[in-house]
């Protein structure tokens, strides 16, 4: 069971590489000023680097702080986590097949949630309570502060670095503040995968962020760019001092959240900062189709990945 469970934290650390890498470069790539492999390169490191210094804030709660699995008998915890990281997975995967950047964070937390109830389990309603108010306030809160970071940037950055400079300026921020939205993102996300080894019992930490940090960089590297291209070029078309402003934005928005343990979206998070700064140039330059695809699809995530986790662990409880 132990091993078969391994298996699935890799198929889930490579979903979220694949669905998530795009809120780290999607916006850079399509800013042009980064070419997709420096953006997987970039995201590849940094996010490694992010979920060995700061993933174990939100590495318990995923793993204690909704079901306590700790505290269940040691079969019984292996179960929802086997079920909850297959029915999160499945759900990403097809989400990515269909370019669309949702939350990884959803998608386990409604899992869990799913395969507790199956299995009777207590489940911490205060907690799940918390974080579903974090993920309501986070692509908003991401959205005001990239809206008030560009109103001020378009008017200054122009006054303050000269015009020969401004281009080569662009790309360094560029490339700082993808590698700032990579570390906050691994930071929070590695969680999503590692998560419910911890929880179980059977693995430490370091160990299950290796293992998960490696599948989770195979998935940027094999199917980053799907999403990447959504997030990128068909919400909106990003000039660089934008992109620069998004990433900021989100980046400063995660990082609150991931020193509280509360497992938000980097995909909410970076989608309403490119929301926010789209607003300053004119609503008509948003994709109002893709936006409305990509909020349904959040809406949709952790009911759908919760509801696989349900009716996975009941068929498996059928047949123990």
């Amino acid at each position: 069971m132990l091993i078969v469970i391994l298996l699935l934290a890799l198929y889930i650390g490579w979903n979220i590489g694949a669905n998530d890498a795009a809120n780290c470069v999607g916006a850079d790539v399509g800013s042009g000023k980064m070419s997709l492999k420096e953006g997987i390169i970039i995201t590849s490191v940094f996010s490694l680097l992010g979920a060995f210094l700061l993933g174990s804030h939100v590495t318990k709660t995923i793993g204690k702080g909704i079901v306590p699995l700790h505290k269940l008998d040691p079969s019984l915890a292996l179960l929802v986590a086997l079920a909850a990281i297959f029915a999160a997975a499945l759900s990403i995967t097809v989400a990515t097949y269909k370019k669309l950047p949702v939350s990884t964070s959803h998608a386990i937390v409604g899992s869990v949630a799913g395969a507790g109830l199956a299995l009777g389990a207590p489940v911490i309603w205060s907690k799940l309570t918390d974080i579903f108010l974090c993920w309501l306030l986070t692509p908003l809160s991401a959205g005001l502060l990239s809206y008030f970071l560009y109103f001020f940037a378009k008017r200054l950055f122009p006054k303050i670095v000269p015009a020969h400079w401004q281009e080569r300026f662009l790309r360094g921020l560029i490339l700082l503040t993808s590698a700032y939205m990579a570390f906050i993102w691994g930071a929070n996300d590695v969680a999503n995968a590692s998560g419910l080894l911890v929880g179980i019992g059977k693995i430490d930490f370091f160990p299950a962020a290796i293992i998960c940090s490696a599948a989770i960089i195979i998935g940027i590297c094999t199917w980053g760019y799907k999403v990447i291209e959504t997030v990128g070029f068909r919400i909106t078309h990003l000039a660089p001092l934008m992109t620069v402003v998004v990433e900021i934005a989100a980046a400063i928005n995660i990082n609150l959240f991931t020193l509280f343990g509360i497992p938000v979206s980097t995909s909410h998070s970076i989608i309403g900062a490119v929301v926010g700064v789209s607003l300053i140039e004119g609503i008509k330059t948003v994709n109002k189709r893709i936006v409305r695809d990509i909020v349904i699809a959040w809406l949709a995530t952790p009911l759908i990945a919760g509801l696989f986790a349900f009716f996975i662990l009941k068929t498996v409880l059928l047949f123990k």
